[in-house]
């Protein structure tokens, strides 16, 4: 029985997707996504095309790059799987995108997957709001649900999907507006400062405002502006930070910057730690960097733990805690710690050579490269960006990458 490749390979994608925004366990995600391209490759009697190979090369030498400090030093052979294993899903999620779409073929089915499946993570969240949990503040509301970039992708695929492609992705108008609504209040509903940041540059993506021109410079020096007035402003009031409803958001966007660069803190008060975690561990990291100076150019490896000095309660209210861990928020100190400078240069010249994709042409595949190779040097400062576990983005770089070689975008200007 010959398989009908694009639902059979859509529905391979839409299971990976699936998997990476609701299974818990990382290892398990890994497994799933190595066998769907492994699936792949046996079925389709593929090899890596030079394209490809010339498009991830930078995350390749990144991932080879990590054994140089594990050579120097003897790590648990577990810590080693465990990093191997974070640098190769970025690899693993552009390849089934480029793979998949590659084979599919087809950009407006692309993008109708992506709002399928935005769409019903959004009813899925909906059903764990109503159902599964507290509505009593915002903690309650984001307990089982903090960001989802999916959603946001979804949203803007649906919404500007015909300003780039002059056509309707839905015939019937009633879906559209249905399908939109309810992203759109589902995205809301995740009280996301990151999300928020993501919107943001999506839509300056889109109007062409990231484009370095003076024109551009300006919106984006207007949006600084307005940026710098709001927190001026929340600087200015005084908000409780066990305060519920919209005071608790402002609370929380009041103290994103302490958050990531405020290091000084009182290990035994818990209130003040959470408030700046990410700034804790990144000074971890950098300190022990100091201790040994020959870690600034190749890092500490695969298998390298920052010590955080004492037992923090991470694994929940009845264990230990832990002393040692493998990952940072901050994806700029955790890759300088495991990569040293050298991979840190080669990771954000790889983000800022996605963002360039803008100045090739002006259609929704370069767009959003583009957008996204942004977005993840935003992210990677409060959610480690491309190496993020939860990261669903490489999927849609893949995909995009596999439509922007093909004649039809690499021709296509946005009319």
């Amino acid at each position: 029985m010959k398989i009908n490749a694009v639902k059979f390979y859509t529905s391979i994608f839409i299971i990976v997707i699936f998997s990476q925004l609701y299974l818990p366990s990382f290892r398990t995600n890994v497994i799933i996504q190595f066998m769907a391209i492994g699936i792949f490759f046996f079925l389709e009697k593929e090899s890596l095309s030079v394209f490809v190979v010339k498009n991830i090369k930078p995350l390749l030498v990144l991932f080879f790059l990590g054994f140089a400090g594990t050579l120097v030093n003897k790590y648990p052979v577990v810590n080693i799987v465990k990093d191997i294993t974070h640098f190769i899903k970025p690899i693993l999620g552009i390849l089934i995108g480029y793979y998949f779409y590659k084979k599919i073929n087809n950009f407006r089915t692309f993008v109708s997957t992506i709002v399928l499946i935005g769409f019903l993570s959004a009813l899925v969240h909906f059903v764990i709001l109503i159902f599964f949990s507290k509505t009593d503040n915002l903690s309650d509301i984001r307990e089982f649900g903090k960001d989802n970039f999916l959603e946001l992708f979804s949203l803007f695929f649906l919404g500007f999907y015909k300003k780039f492609q002059n056509e309707s992705l839905f015939q019937n108008p009633s879906k559209y507006y249905l399908y939109f609504v309810v992203i759109l209040l589902s995205s809301i509903l995740y009280f996301s400062r990151t999300m928020m940041v993501t919107a943001i540059i999506l839509l300056l993506s889109i109007y062409g405002y990231t484009i370095i021109t003076v024109k551009g410079l300006r919106n984006i020096g207007i949006c600084l502006g307005l940026f710098i007035a709001f927190y001026a402003y929340l600087f200015s009031v005084k908000l409780d930070r066990n305060s519920k409803g919209a005071e608790a958001f402002f609370y929380k966007m009041q103290n994103a910057p302490g958050e990531l660069f405020d290091t000084k803190i009182d290990r035994d008060n818990h209130a003040e730690l959470w408030d700046h975690w990410r700034g804790y561990e990144a000074k971890r990291a950098m300190a022990l960097m100091v201790d040994n100076p020959s870690s600034f150019i190749f890092g500490n490896g695969h298998g390298s733990l920052v010590n955080l000095r004492f037992f923090a309660p991470l694994t929940g209210p009845h264990d230990k805690g832990m002393k040692y861990i493998s990952e940072l928020h901050n994806g700029y100190a955790y890759l300088l710690y495991k990569t040293g400078i050298i991979g840190l240069i080669i990771y954000i010249g790889f983000l800022i050579r996605i963002y360039r994709n803008i100045y090739k042409s002006r259609n929704f595949v370069y767009t959003v490269l583009s957008a996204i190779g942004l977005i993840f040097l935003f992210t990677t400062i409060t959610i480690t960006g491309l190496y993020n576990p939860k990261d669903i983005m490489v999927f849609i770089v893949g995909a995009m990458l596999s439509f922007s070689n093909t004649d039809t975008f690499k021709q296509q200007q946005l009319s």
